[in-house]
């Protein structure tokens, strides 16, 4: 029973590290993907139209342009009016990367169908080279993968914290802005009241009210 629970949790999470899907783009329109990834994490993706006639070449007006790009903006791959490609890097930085297809304006308007397969960290790496490289038995590599799988999720745990305790720092320093935001505006608001008391005084005091 708890080596199935571990299964479930391996599979569970190489489930969350990788993504393929087939998707419609209409002409004109832009569709984008996100995945989370981590500094110093491994990824790849591969992508294709699916063409609407398997005897012919694919047509023109099925050809799409698609970036992959950082959470800060860098290029990390860009393809021009493609049927198809793909790309790897190793993350640079923190956060959402995003894929984007974008497929050309075309009167009538079409739809296109596009395959889109992504993966990062484990579930990147081609564990059959892994295989035939170390000439290892089947048994040693499900245990590399296992491995690299708990690796992966204790790297993600520390992660979290990090990311838990950069939300609580954010979260005390808010609090102790407000709390001087605050105390400043009452003593402003008490600064205001107190002059126009004393200008009322000072009026009534001139015209012999008081």
């Amino acid at each position: 029973m708890y080596k199935l629970k571990v299964a479930f949790l391996v599979l569970g999470y190489l489930s969350a590290v990788g993504q393929s899907m087939r998707f419609d783009l209409k002409s004109g329109d832009t569709k984008c993907m996100s995945e989370d990834i981590k500094t110093n994490a491994m990824t790849v993706g591969k992508y294709s139209v699916v063409n609407p006639n398997e005897e012919f070449p694919v047509p023109d007006t099925h050809k799409i342009t698609v970036r992959v790009t950082s959470p800060y903006g860098s290029n990390y791959h860009s393809g021009e009016h493609v049927e198809s490609g793909n790309f790897a890097f190793t993350a640079a930085e923190n956060g959402n990367y995003m894929a984007c297809f974008w497929a050309p304006d075309h009167k009538p308007p079409i739809t296109l169908t596009v395959d889109f397969d992504w993966k990062s960290g484990v579930a990147a790496k081609d564990w059959s080279n892994v295989a035939k490289k170390g000439q290892v038995e089947a048994m040693e590599v499900e245990l590399k993968k296992l491995y690299d799988t708990v690796k992966s999720i204790h790297d993600e745990m520390f992660y979290l914290r990090e990311r838990e305790e950069q939300m609580q720092r954010l979260n005390r320093d808010t609090t102790s802005k407000m709390a001087s935001f605050g105390f400043f505006s009452l003593v402003f608001c008490l600064s205001v009241a107190a002059v126009q008391l004393w200008h009322l005084k000072t009026y009534f005091e001139r015209k012999k009210l008081l």
